[in-house]
């Protein structure tokens, strides 16, 4: 029998888990399965875009495998059993697997604020940016929209709307102060650019209640909205809290530096679905910049152990933040290894252009993985090292 992997979730960290596998391991030996919701790739960090009423363009999955030998599922993942090893999907089917990897990701998080679950709306999924589109479309000029959270997220998805629509009114709720976590001059660059764009800023206020018309703020201020985008963080998916996995009580899955699960090691978590150490020994936030490199590490650390080969260690580290400020304006914050703020940042249409080839990259390094592996070494990729590592991976299987 072929050994069977099975991925559930075909994200950024997913999809580039399960082509990298599929390079590296000889089709004769596994079965890759790819179980997904959608049909395409989502292309999350352009979700603002979307919701401001930009065009994706499409990112069939059957195009992103093409060539891999790698079986896509269309289905919801509604259950996982790690002692029995299968997969249950919306369809009641079940797939068994031998090594998994859980790359199920993350989803807006309402906080428990009063009102937020019925009046807010989301820019975390495609299904949540097409509703925010047609809600902004529908509004009469001067509507108000509020975007509630200061973070990379919210501050992306404003601007945009804002440039997208300047005929509406658009503000930002942040609990801090805007952009504090950037370097003055990145800060300066900022608040520029939201004057620019006419965006009112209430800073250092946490939001107390969302009502269908209005946001209402921790000391009773009401302020008028017509809608209400809720971007003040992620909540990772349920199903791993409701096994045997360890998992905190976040429910994120707890992984060692090879991206196991520490109690079911044949279990692999990536992305936002694991609480994971980068390269300093600190815990990664929730991100694209970090978790496609623990994808990149969990598929070497199977590759490895079903060969033979020495356990790999890739480097998980932070660059930068990269911030689009409208189609024509950007940020890019340089970063250290573990996150903390440099000097050093760019602005302007520079930054712009350059967060744009970081996004198209994203998309690139996931993309019909075996194309941009040179032929020969493609050919020794999907050999295992050894006839001893052929004859382990069959042992395994």
């Amino acid at each position: 029998m072929k050994h069977r992997i099975v991925v559930l979730g075909a994200g950024y960290t997913g999809a580039s888990a399960a082509g990298r596998l599929a390079r590296k391991l000889h089709g004769d030996d596994v079965q890759i399965t790819v179980v997904n919701a959608e049909p395409d790739f989502v292309e999350r960090v352009r979700m603002h875009e979307l919701a401001a009423g930009r065009e994706l363009k499409p990112r069939p999955l059957t195009e992103v495998f093409k060539g891999t030998g790698i079986e896509l599922r269309l289905a919801k993942v509604t259950g996982v059993d790690v002692d029995a090893k299968t997969v249950t999907l919306d369809s009641a089917e079940e797939l068994a697997y031998d090594t998994l990897v859980y790359a199920l990701g993350s989803r807006w998080n309402d906080h428990g604020v009063p009102g937020a679950a019925e009046y807010a709306e989301q820019i975390a999924s495609r299904p949540g940016a097409l509703k925010v589109r047609d809600r902004l479309a529908a509004l009469p000029a001067g509507g108000t929209v509020t975007v509630v959270g200061g973070g990379l997220t919210g501050i992306e998805g404003v601007t945009e709307i804002a440039e997208a629509h300047p005929d509406l009114n658009v503000s930002l709720v942040a609990a801090g102060g805007l952009g504090d976590w950037v370097s003055p001059k990145a800060q300066a660059h900022l608040r520029k650019v939201f004057a620019d764009l006419g965006i009112t800023v209430h800073e250092h206020t946490k939001v107390a209640q969302v009502e269908a018309d209005a946001v209402v703020t921790a000391d009773g201020t009401t302020l008028p909205s017509a809608v209400t985008i809720w971007t003040t963080g992620f909540a990772v998916h349920p199903i791993a809290a409701a096994t045997t996995l360890e998992t905190l009580a976040n429910g994120q899955i707890v992984v060692d530096d090879m991206m196991a699960s520490v109690s079911h090691p044949d279990v692999y978590a990536i992305g936002d679905a694991a609480q994971a150490n980068g390269s300093t020994g600190q815990p990664l936030r929730m991100s694209c910049a970090s978790g496609t490199f623990t994808a990149y590490q969990a598929a070497d650390a199977i590759v490895a152990r079903l060969t033979g080969r020495k356990l790999p260690h890739t480097m998980i580290r932070y660059f930068q933040q990269c911030i689009s400020l409208g189609r024509n304006e950007g940020l890019i914050q340089f970063v250290t290894a573990d996150d903390r703020t440099k000097k050093s940042s760019l602005h302007g249409r520079t930054a712009a252009v350059y967060k744009e080839i970081i996004c198209w990259g994203a998309y690139v390094a996931v993309a019909n993985p075996t194309m941009w592996m040179p032929t020969r070494r493609r050919r020794l990729a999907q050999q295992p090292a050894t006839s001893a590592g052929r004859d382990r991976l069959r042992t395994v299987a």
